[in-house]
């Protein structure tokens, strides 16, 4: 199936669940401090970019084998009324549509899930990323991931211990949220997808020096079909578009961790 075959809304309609570990949510902040480069940038997804960076060089893999040469512009985002995905593997949504729509909710979802503070966990790190990579390019990079999170000068920095657990009363806030998607480049078994989206990054808490802060990035993805879903085999970050953030008060530490134990999240679909 060509994924050309799609409709040509391009935006996530988020779709709420009953549990599960993946999580929204949104908190405007605007603070600017001078740590900003070590927690954001190395934060989230940049981390993982830290740690596979020298695995991607030299691969030559852009991802855009099979692109085909007349791809669909962007367009203004717009629901399209299709149901999410209601299969998991690993606890992360699957079983997306061999099309655009299934492209763009995939590269969504995995954002979610590379994003989240489950990746300090060593376990489930690597539940995640055989999840979400493809079988070859996962079994090459984990050993690098798990250096990277292991990382404990950087733990040590954000305020996790050697294990990556925050310390007692204090809870550890990793979360993405999807604002849009699109695709820029697609085949009949690849695509490539960008992920606009905001983050929330720090320790929440009495006695955190390290509060939750708000970013904004967007990952282009490189996705390919393999084994009747869509896997991540690359991918690039930037910073921004950043919004001009609005005169709110800074919630409380109370008020904050007490939003992320009760808000759960959602499974993104188009």
């Amino acid at each position: 199936m060509s994924l050309g075959d799609g409709e040509s809304g391009q935006t996530r309609t988020r779709m709420p669940e009953g549990g599960g570990d993946l999580y929204g949510g949104a908190r405007r902040g605007g603070r600017r401090s001078s740590s900003r480069s070590l927690v954001t940038v190395v934060g989230v997804v940049v981390l993982l970019i830290a740690a596979i960076a020298f695995a991607n060089r030299g691969g030559g893999d852009s991802g855009t084998e099979g692109d085909s040469a007349d791809a669909p512009k962007a367009a203004a985002t717009a629901p399209s009324g299709e149901k999410p995905v209601d299969s998991k593997a690993a606890g992360i949504p699957s079983g997306f549509a061999h099309d655009r729509q299934g492209a763009e909710s995939a590269a969504a979802n995995y954002s979610v899930a590379l994003g989240s503070a489950e990746m300090f966990d060593k376990n489930r790190r690597s539940e995640i990323v055989s999840t979400v990579y493809a079988p070859d390019v996962a079994a090459a990079r984990q050993a690098d991931l798990d250096k990277a999170y292991s990382n404990t000068e950087f733990l040590g920095k954000i305020g996790l211990d050697k294990n990556g657990k925050a310390p007692a009363g204090q809870t550890f806030v990793s979360r993405v949220i999807p604002v849009g998607t699109k695709v820029t480049a697609s085949g009949a078994d690849s695509a490539t997808v960008e992920v606009w989206y905001t983050s929330l990054f720090g320790l929440s808490g009495e006695g955190s020096t390290s509060p939750v802060t708000e970013s904004w990035y967007t990952t282009t993805y490189q996705l390919k079909w393999i084994n009747n879903d869509w896997k991540v085999t690359d991918f690039q970050q930037k910073d921004g578009p950043v919004p001009v953030g609005r005169d709110q008060q800074a919630s409380t530490a109370d008020d904050m961790t007490k939003a992320v134990e009760e808000y759960g999240g959602f499974t993104y679909a188009r």
